[in-house]
């Protein structure tokens, strides 16, 4: 079945300002344009746009989804299978979410009382589930899994002010980072202040900290495309300004 651009939109609960844009950037292309000069849809296309639509539920940046999926290599049913596996993990921690709110619930009408590391166990956990699918496999490969398990109970062990700290490091980070910047040089004050920064951050879930494993990690930060997407979601360049501030303040940029 064909569909026009219209009728596309309306399907898959999108705009067609966004198939438009999907079109001149290449990502999803129309089957063909008819005389009207109006863009028609085919299969291929919509289930194109449904791989799409499934990449930008897990948050991945249109340029790496454009490589995925126009990518000679790409396996659709390996995709899927593959989204059923993530869909899965989400529903499993939006279920564990629902069990923290529903105790909240009970605490606050009295019914029961809640401690307070329960309030934060379905975020900690969320937090561990959510790393370990995204990067279980390289981190267990290239650190072990016994490393791997004890970061992820550290966590797990994290108190409420932990976790706020935490949170809090992650944003002060990114926002010293892009101050940083402003002058350009990975060694300035700032820069290593944001280093320095990391290092706490990282801290709070490694067991045990190196200055080569935190170069390491932040050379990894530039050559994997999804820890790249994250440091430079808002400003361009930052995974690689990180990088070369670390490499400054842990002495590996020799």
């Amino acid at each position: 079945m064909e569909y026009t651009i219209q009728k596309l939109a309306g399907l898959a609960k999108i705009s067609t300002r966004t198939l438009r844009y999907y079109d001149e950037i290449g990502l999803l292309k129309p089957l063909r344009t008819s005389s009207s000069g109006y863009r028609i849809y085919g299969e291929k296309e919509i289930a194109r746009l449904q791989q799409i639509l499934f990449y930008r539920e897990l948050g991945l940046p249109l340029e790496k989804i454009g490589e995925i999926v126009t990518s000679d290599s790409f396996d659709e049913g390996k995709a899927l299978q593959e989204h059923r596996r993530n869909l899965e993990e989400r529903k499993k921690q939006i279920e564990e979410l629902l069990i923290n709110v529903e105790r909240s619930i009970e605490d606050f009408e009295g019914r029961t009382k809640m401690k307070d590391k329960q309030r934060f166990e379905g975020f900690k956990k969320n937090l561990v589930d959510e790393n370990d699918r995204k990067y279980g496999a390289e981190v267990r490969e290239k650190y072990g899994d016994e490393v791997f398990e004890k970061s992820n109970a550290k966590v797990m062990g994290m108190t409420e002010a932990d976790y706020e700290k935490a949170q809090k490091l992650a944003s002060d980070i990114i926002s010293t980072l892009h101050s940083a910047m402003e002058g350009g040089d990975p060694s300035s004050e700032l820069a290593q202040k944001a280093a320095s920064l990391h290092k706490e951050w990282l801290t709070m879930y490694w067991d045990k900290y190196s200055p080569e494993a935190h170069a390491g990690l932040a050379q990894m930060y530039v050559d994997d495309e999804r820890f790249k997407a994250y440091y430079d979601n808002e400003k361009p360049g930052t995974a690689e300004f990180l990088r070369d501030a670390v490499l400054v303040f842990t002495g590996m940029n020799q």
